[in-house]
């Protein structure tokens, strides 16, 4: 029979390494498997498949779409599937369960579990983030281990001291050992994860702090912090950031990377002194979720061609423009997927780089160190570029720079926020550019909304009432276009009974034709360039939300939200 170090290096592993290998787990303690992975000497899927073919056990690479058996969440706490990475998969035949596991040489948990569900369970090979990303989705409208964790903080004497405990990028899923404050903190910023939020905030009441999360793009209260737990968390959250927790009356800023497993997230911390104490709010950026592509992000097929002609272009100014949180930076960073980096010099100056690209050089900005958007552009026109991304053009100077650049013979992308296409001129011009450097300049302009989508577990198709009626009207589409229905979220669950479940944008293109340059130059009004836009046939943002309703994607309430000033 092959033994499990042929199969090894059969699948890539040097002798050397394997006996490395050997020789460490035999001093730790530590699994062959565990140890291989550690030294990240081979993939977690080939190691699984090769102990899969070994054991007799199944294996399956993608967990996606795979229902957690109700009685299995019921009976098995959230923090032992968890710890051990153990999550139900289906009922087998003769009354076994089947059990997904990342760890097959460790039988204890398994014996264990097969205790608290009182049947036999049957071993399923998944690498660890599936595993992770199921017990996500399977507990994530159980309390999480919240109550459980003030409970432990409520026993615990000495809270203040126990904040200060901060590894270089703490994992949220290690909750063992840990002191009961930074338990309850991890917890928190795992249920936060799971539940797909962009941001959490930590708001402080007379009586209590409040939890809330951002969830496609609204907020949500969830736990009640009791009001003598509070310092230590602000404390906990400020030693994470790496930010003086002594100092309560002025605003501060910090940043911290937490692990989700294998996957990493950094985090930026702002807290602001308030009435009843200071209030914290973090951003989450998840480094390891998806890019997208640009047929990915809610371009309909005509723009989608448009943006990729554009991308083309060896010089010029493409500016992406909405509000904080529309979806700006994913847009961005989908047409620079687009680039050919094997044929071009790409270089990006971001505040800060929330996914790494390949192929392209990307700067962080340090303003302590002098390094802005303006300085850093002005580094890279003597890099040799072809095509350069700044994160944002916010004054005059960067503005300047741009332009030159684009002037000079280089692709320059960057995003602005204003509220739809035509003012970003205008915001230009006012910002103290010359309007005959902002027409020769810029060559498209992509303002964008994000909508919430409809929630695929409770989405229906009703004929259309006169409540429907009214809002279809409002936003300009009849009955015979929806063919007498209308689709919509009746709510559940998995939406927080919102009806609404993810999100996906709505966008307006504005080339810079030869019309709307002679505009510019003769000094005309947003409304104008707009209107001038629309007859040259411009598909507005509420028109291309008008598509998504018809498709059954969102609904009017949505695009009327975000589409508040806009006109047909």
């Amino acid at each position: 029979m092959t033994s499990i170090g042929d199969m090894l290096v059969d699948a890539g592993l040097s002798r050397d390494r394997l006996d490395e290998c050997r020789n460490m787990a035999a001093q730790t303690g530590e699994s062959l498997d565990r140890v291989v992975l550690s030294k990240d000497y081979m993939e977690e899927t080939t190691v699984l498949q090769i102990y899969a073919k070994l054991l007799g056990f199944e294996f399956r690479k993608s967990l996606e779409g795979t229902k957690v058996p109700v009685d299995f969440v019921d009976r098995v706490p959230v923090h032992f599937a968890r710890n051990y990475n153990l999550i139900a998969l289906d009922q087998g035949s003769d009354d076994v369960l089947k059990v997904a596991t990342c760890t097959p040489l460790d039988p204890h948990p398994m014996d264990d579990l097969s205790a608290i569900v009182g049947c036999e369970v049957d071993a399923v090979l998944a690498p660890r983030l599936e595993i992770t990303a199921l017990i996500a989705r399977a507990y994530r409208h159980k309390a999480d281990g919240v109550d459980e964790a003030l409970g432990a903080v409520a026993e615990d004497a000495d809270i203040g001291s126990m904040a200060a405990e901060i590894d270089e990028a703490e994992d949220v899923l290690d909750v063992s050992n840990k002191a009961p404050i930074i338990k309850l903190v991890n917890t928190i910023l795992f249920q936060a994860l799971k539940l797909r939020a962009s941001d959490v905030h930590f708001q402080c009441y007379p009586d209590r702090m409040q939890v809330r999360f951002r969830i496609d793009g609204i907020l949500y209260d969830m736990d009640s912090i009791p009001r003598r737990v509070q310092d230590a968390i602000i404390s906990r959250v400020k030693v994470m950031g790496k930010m003086d927790i002594a100092e309560r009356r002025l605003p501060q800023d910090g940043r911290a990377t937490i692990r989700l497993g294998d996957g990493e997230v950094d985090v930026r911390i702002s807290s602001v002194p308030t009435t009843y104490g200071e209030r914290i709010v973090m951003r989450l950026l998840d480094k390891t979720a998806k890019l997208y592509r640009i047929e990915e992000i809610g371009l309909s097929e005509a723009n989608c061609v448009t943006l990729r002609e554009y991308l083309e272009f060896n010089h010029g100014i493409i500016l992406v423009t909405g509000p904080t949180g529309s979806g700006k930076t994913t847009t961005l960073y989908a047409s620079m997927a687009e680039i050919d980096t094997t044929r071009k010099n790409v270089l990006t100056i971001e505040d800060p780089v929330e996914y790494a690209l390949g192929g392209i050089s990307q700067v962080q900005v340090n303003t302590k160190k002098g390094l802005t958007f303006a300085s850093g552009l002005r580094s890279f026109l003597r890099q040799d570029p072809d095509v350069m991304m700044v994160g944002e053009i916010r004054d005059l100077e960067t503005a300047e720079v741009a332009i030159r650049a684009a002037l000079t013979g280089h692709l320059v992308f960057s995003t602005v926020h204003t509220n739809d296409a035509a003012s970003t001129i205008t915001r230009m011009v006012d910002q103290g550019v010359e309007p005959y450097l902002v027409s020769s300049s810029l060559i498209l302009i992509v303002a964008q909304r994000l909508i919430r989508t409809i929630c695929d577990s409770c989405k229906e198709v009703t004929p259309i009432n006169d409540e429907w009626r009214v809002k279809l009207e409002k936003v300009g589409i009849s009955d015979a276009e929806m063919g007498g229905e209308v689709a919509h979220g009746v709510g559940c669950d998995e939406c927080f009974h919102s009806g609404y479940a993810g999100r996906t944008a709505i966008y307006e293109f504005l080339p810079i034709g030869e019309q709307i340059r002679t505009k510019i130059m003769e000094g005309g009004t947003a409304t104008e360039l707009k209107r001038m836009a629309a007859e040259s046939g411009m598909i507005t943002l509420r028109e291309d939300g008008r598509d998504k309703i018809r498709s059954g994607l969102s609904t009017p309430d949505e695009v009327l939200r975000v589409t508040q000033l806009d006109f047909d």
